[in-house]
């Protein structure tokens, strides 16, 4: 924790600036949605910051920046603390820096917008479908699940893909994030702006090498889309109405002379299959549109799509039972189709039954549909399938996130040892580190910019496994007492 004397001294100097060290404040902030894992749970749950920053602009963030540093007090960077990692939980006290009050538009233009890092998703996406600069609106080119409360630089921080993913791509891939501009975390503060590939620097970094402050992202053509359920007599059904869905997203068909540009066999936003025994867990908000007797396809389709993808869906067995808007849903009291995939479909269960936890795995491309036949017949109730189609540069992806019945942690690294015998990829959510879990390998080039965004080593301590103490540059005398 941090000596009374530092902090004492940087409240002073961060005196007319938003601050809070109110206990259930902190409390709340000092938190996000790690307690998906129980294992993050155990390590986690007692974390907690010392002081709770909002700044409203840029200015006062970097003035809170500099006290941060002149008084040697740790800062951990929070958005909407949607994130299942821990990954803005203050391992070692010190500052919260809140950045929602960076929540402002800042240009929109056709294919591009930026704004502020605080702002929330929801709130950009309306504002770019209602801006006039393009006829009927732009729209963002992904979310997470948690759109409605989830910030812009938290999404680009901690996130990685999400609704629109199988259109659109991840966060990572070229073009879907075009600029973003960082403070330092120094005695004086300066601004980095990082364009192209150099945004790989700060991108799922977790916040610890620079305050993201504005971001770049780009738009396409808003779309009224339409949600949609297909249920099906047999998960394997499911699936490989999804594969198909998944290839025709990726192909075009000629229909006409040279001079007529091919067209697209489907469109699609989301693609999300998860299987019967979820449904009880929708049961409040769908009801008989999603019954415990059959398997669930979720999806958001294109309009002029719609006929295609319902011929898709009956040629699978498959039977229709929602196929309405987003304004359309939101006047029946429904949640949109976004809200019942990815990490929701997790949330939505632990709702009711906490003694459920989740992993995150990659498979193959073909998806291989037998074998998660022979999964689920192995583990039986033990695991319960969930699974997300997307596309990444390299093409077609499909991300697993089954939910499991936790017993222990041996039991639950037995399951994920049996994924990976099977050839899956498991993305370990049940730890912090930014190696430990997705990345695997330390991330050079993101250390490296640590070094000039964060020499100190103050920002979001413990996270990343490829920054050593030693590597802290120490802060001059003579700044520590001014």
């Amino acid at each position: 924790m941090t000596p009374v004397a530092n902090l004492q001294a940087f409240l002073a100097a961060i005196d007319g600036i938003s601050y809070t060290q109110d206990s259930h404040t902190l409390s709340v902030k000092s938190k996000d949605y790690f307690w998906y894992s129980p294992l993050l749970q155990q390590s986690l749950g007692d974390k907690l910051g010392e002081v709770l920053v909002k700044p409203q602009d840029q200015l006062e963030l970097m003035h809170v920046a500099a006290a941060a540093c002149r008084h040697r007090i740790k800062l951990t960077v929070r958005g909407g603390g949607t994130g299942n990692y821990g990954q803005c939980v203050p391992l070692e006290g010190g500052v919260i820096l809140d950045i929602t009050g960076l929540n402002r538009v800042l240009s929109i233009t056709p294919g591009q917008v930026c704004c502020e890092a605080g702002m929330l998703m929801m709130d950009l996406e309306r504002a770019v479908r209602a801006d006039p600069c393009v006829p009927g609106g732009q729209e963002l080119l992904m979310y997470p699940s948690t759109r409605d409360i989830a910030t812009v630089g938290g999404f680009v921080g901690g996130g990685y893909g999400g609704a629109g993913s199988i259109r659109n791509g991840i966060l990572k891939d070229p073009g879907n994030v075009t600029r973003i501009k960082v403070v330092t975390l120094e005695v004086e503060p300066r601004v980095v702006e990082l364009a192209g590939a150099d945004i790989q620097k700060v991108h799922h970094a977790f916040g610890t090498n620079g305050i993201m402050t504005e971001l770049t992202l780009s738009l396409k053509p808003a779309v009224n889309w339409v949600h949609h359920i297909a249920l099906f007599d047999g998960y394997a059904k499911a699936l490989n109405l999804c594969v198909e869905a998944t290839d025709a997203i990726g192909r075009t068909v000629s229909i006409g002379d040279n001079n007529t540009p091919d067209e697209q066999l489907l469109d699609a936003f989301l693609i999300t299959a998860v299987e019967r025994r979820f449904a009880p867990f929708y049961e409040k908000e769908f009801g008989a549109r999603f019954p415990a007797d059959r398997d669930a396809v979720f999806s958001m389709i294109h309009p002029d799509y719609l006929a295609r993808w319902r011929t898709m869906v009956a040629l699978h067995g498959g039977l229709e039972s929602m196929a309405m808007t987003e304004d359309e849903l939101t006047a029946a009291s429904l949640p949109p189709a976004f809200e019942c995939g990815w990490n929701h479909t997790t949330l939505m269960a632990l709702r009711q039954d906490r003694s459920w936890t989740n992993l995150q795995t990659i498979h193959s491309w073909p998806l291989d549909v037998a074998q998660i036949e022979q999964h689920m017949q192995h583990w039986g109730d033990e695991v319960l399938m969930h699974h997300e189609f997307a596309r990444d540069h390299n093409g077609p992806v499909v991300f697993g996130l089954p939910l499991v019945a936790y017993f222990d942690r041996d039991r639950l690294y037995e399951i994920i040892a049996e994924y990976e015998s099977a050839g899956c990829v498991v993305l370990d959510n049940h730890v912090y580190t930014i190696e430990g879990g997705g990345m695997k390998t330390i991330d050079s080039v993101q250390i490296e910019f640590k070094k000039i965004a964060d020499p100190h080593g103050l920002m979001n301590p413990g996270k990343t496994e490829g920054w050593r103490s030693d590597m802290a540059e120490p802060i001059p005398i003579d700044n520590l007492t001014n």
